[in-house]
């Protein structure tokens, strides 16, 4: 053989090697084409305390605790926690070793600057920190938290409490958390620098983020890691979500449409992991405007009459949304508390029995024999199948003669009706979620007077002192027996004054390859990192 020829062959030979290695690699670095019906909201880990937000978070940026699929607290960037001699103050040693994406030693002083940022008033988790009086260094790697009474669940609160690098926020001129309700951006809303076990590639809102494994994770040796890229698809039609699924466009579909579960099921080469959600779905009403705006009534408000919400709580017929619109898959309620949640009893679950006859009556009592005519506000990309529980709930109250103008959007635009002070809707649909396990959450963001830390979400407009300062008080009692005894008390006040209308707790269907490992996780924010591969 030639000289010349040779090294052509040589060349060719090569070039085959090199292209076999990178189809190798390509096969074995898996990518997940993960799918759900709406997109994070945003970057900035402390603007919004919503669940597709942390669930995308949690790939980037660490807390110092994290749950489990099953709820379970262990650590994360702290590696230990306690309550020191003086009751107030919780101190957490760091784990050393950690390095944000750009390389920068993770320390005390991002902690100190990250829980601040998240008390900011723009945060939309300020109120997990209301009892926090200071955060402080002790040494690079210790770090206390007073709170301005004795808090024995603080750890609870900080779960998707996400810790962000100092440096690069102050270089980056993101000290100060987005202000989402009035549509400020700042830098750390398109573009991230975490410690977590994904960095972000790219970023393009309600279209795709790529994300790529972090090689220099600190967690690789404890965790499968098994993914090395991430692409975050937000589709927000269920057909299309579904087919993407079943045509192999997409690996992993986390918002199952119920209607097609059973199908999924018996895909080729697909299968569905089913179970419960930390969360509960439930309808809210103005009830304290003197007058309401959208409504047909002159000069006063039919929802702060208690009559008309006990008509419209017995008008929800659950079992029927439940087989109907939900194909099954939810549990019916009475109360907006979660089972997982401490406080949470068979008593204030029970279902109230729908009854039209007393419903109309109570109406009648009321004042509404003809009944009214309002307007409900729903999203139609956040929960499950939740523009067909609106329109199962507008048949329904029509049977009492209200007359509920269904305005449905997407999350983006429903979360800010509830959010803004004054809120902008008087009748809408929500779904909470409780990462703290704990019913002081549910009451702090949904039931305490909107003011300062507190109140956040409660759009219902109720304002009760009384009920203030028993909500404040489950921050600083130690007495397990007294705290939960005003659980209770708490839970059976607001439960009677009927200020929502729970509708169901959540059930949660993930469908995937078959060859992916991904259990439903009741918070619903899947940890990649978790990930197992079947080879």
């Amino acid at each position: 053989m030639k000289t010349g020829t040779i090294r052509t062959y040589r060349r060719a030979l090569c070039a085959a090697v090199a292209m076999l290695a990178a189809s190798t690699a390509l096969v074995d670095a898996q990518t997940l084409r993960w799918a759900r019906s709406g997109d994070s909201l945003t970057l900035d880990p402390h603007a919004q305390n919503e669940g597709p937000t942390h669930a995308l978070a949690h790939q980037i940026y660490e807390t110092l605790v994290i749950r489990d699929h099953t709820g379970k607290l262990g650590p994360s960037l702290a590696t230990s926690w306690r309550i020191t001699e003086d009751p107030t103050v919780w101190e957490f040693k760091l784990r050393q070793g950690v390095k944000f994406h750009d390389g920068a030693a993770f320390t005390a002083d991002d902690v100190v600057f990250s829980l601040n940022r998240a008390m900011q008033p723009t945060s939309d988790m300020k109120g997990l920190l209301s009892s926090v009086e200071s955060v402080t260094k002790a040494d690079d790697f210790t770090v206390r938290i007073k709170t301005k009474g004795a808090n024995p669940l603080l750890v609870n609160n900080l779960g998707d409490m996400f810790i962000m690098d100092k440096e690069w926020s102050e270089a980056n001129k993101a000290e100060k958390v987005q202000d989402y309700k009035n549509k400020e951006e700042n830098f750390s809303v398109r573009n991230a620098n975490g410690t977590g076990p994904y960095r972000l590639v790219s970023r393009e809102p309600d279209v795709r983020t790529v994300l790529r494994r972090n090689d220099a994770y600190w967690g690789k040796s404890e965790v499968p890691l098994g993914i090395a890229e991430i692409v975050y698809t937000p589709i927000k039609a269920d057909a299309t979500r579904v087919a993407a699924l079943l045509s192999g466009e997409v690996d992993f579909v986390q918002d199952v449409p119920v209607q097609d579960i059973e199908r999924l099921k018996g895909g080729q080469n697909l299968k569905v992991e089913i179970g419960p959600e930390n969360r509960t779905i439930f309808l809210g009403m103005d009830v304290g405007s003197a007058d309401l705006k959208t409504d047909t009534v002159t000069g006063k408000n039919p929802f702060a009459d208690k009559r008309v919400r006990q008509a419209m709580n017995m008008s929800v017929n659950r079992a029927a949304i439940q087989r109907v619109a939900m194909r099954g898959q939810s549990i019916p309620t009475g109360v907006i508390m979660p089972p997982f949640v401490n406080g949470w009893t068979k008593e204030f679950d029970a279902v109230p029995a729908a009854d039209l006859n007393k419903a109309r009556a109570l109406m009648a009592d009321a004042g509404y024999k003809d009944g009214f005519g309002v307007t409900l506000h729903c999203s139609n990309d956040r929960y499950v199948n939740d523009e067909a529980i609106c329109q199962a709930v507008v048949g329904m109250l029509g049977q009492i003669g209200i007359k509920a103008n269904l305005v449905s959007q997407s999350k983006t635009l429903h979360f800010p009706l509830i959010q803004k002070n004054p809120p902008e809707t008087e009748f809408f649909l929500l779904g909470w979620g409780v990462p703290t396990f704990d019913s002081e959450y549910i009451f702090n963001f949904l039931y305490h007077t909107r003011e300062g830390s507190r109140g956040s979400w409660n759009a219902i407009r109720y304002s009760n002192k009384e009920v203030d300062a028993m909500i404040q008080s489950l921050s600083a009692e130690v007495d397990t027996a007294k705290r939960n005894a005003t659980i209770a008390k708490l839970w059976a006040l607001l439960k009677d004054e009927t200020l929502y209308i729970p509708l169901h707790h959540q059930t949660l269907a993930y469908a995937m390859k078959s060859n992916l490992e991904i259990p439903v996780d009741v918070s619903n924010q899947p940890k990649v990192k978790m990930i197992a591969v079947k080879k």
